[in-house]
């Protein structure tokens, strides 16, 4: 590592409270899904550091569109969601696969679990993928989702977002997170949101509102950067 490199920072760990703890009592399925035996520590190597990798040049065309993957156009407000991946040190990350996905413009999931009475959208498999560019930037065009219920407690209601995928070249590149819309009101409901302890943290998971990528009468535009690692990493999303 180049020490002269006025961008190469000391790494700094998250703080703690940073990412949402694995038990949240509040988002009841957390019970039945952490560990219950203390980790074990295993140190990285080679294995960890270089792969697995995923399987490059199997994108599609219209893998980043997802308003273009079917014979016509699904209902719903379009949307540009555009960022970047960068590491600790705010250095873009080249030639990582993020990832999406979402319920469609009613608040439901193309899959055969999701029974919400909204209507499936047979334009709209709410899947996406691309590969960041030399400058860690992606970009995707979709349908902004709908809120939609959950039994999680009374009148629970998910706030609009979308699933975020992130794999690079090694597991040190991994990471799994959702996007939510700035001014939503539903988030401070919401306990997978409020399980992150801290307001920065929690604020690192919505988008801001872009006018400068927004296209004007087609689509409106919202910025999500995802930071890997360190003392400004995005967290996780449970």
């Amino acid at each position: 590592m180049n020490r002269t490199d006025p961008k190469i920072r000391p790494y700094r760990h998250p703080p703690e409270g940073h990412d949402p703890p694995n038990d949240a009592p509040g988002y009841r399925s957390t019970a039945l899904r952490h560990p219950t035996q203390p980790l074990v520590i295993i140190p990285q190597t080679l294995s960890e550091i270089t792969g697995p990798v995923y399987g490059y040049g199997r994108l599609g065309p219209m893998d980043h569109d997802l308003t273009r993957q079917h014979v016509a156009e699904p209902l719903g407000e379009r949307i540009i969601i555009e960022g970047r991946v960068l590491d600790e040190d705010e250095r873009p990350v080249p030639e990582t696969l993020v990832e999406i996905w979402q319920a469609n413009a009613g608040g439901r999931y193309a899959h055969p679990q999701d029974v919400h009475d909204a209507p499936l959208d047979p334009n709209f498999t709410g899947a996406g993928r691309v590969e960041t560019d030399t400058e860690g930037c992606f970009r995707f065009v979709t349908i902004k989702p709908g809120a939609y219920p959950w039994k999680n407690h009374h009148n629970a209601w998910r706030p609009p977002h979308v699933h975020f995928s992130v794999f690079g070249r090694s597991f040190l590149t991994r990471l799994i997170t959702q996007m939510y819309f700035p001014g939503d009101p539903l988030l401070r409901f919401d306990p997978i949101f409020t399980s992150i302890p801290t307001e920065r943290a929690r604020q690192a998971l919505v988008s801001s509102f872009e006018l400068d990528l927004t296209q004007p009468g087609w689509a409106l535009g919202y910025r999500f950067d995802i930071v890997l690692r360190g003392r400004d990493a995005t967290p996780m999303g449970l």
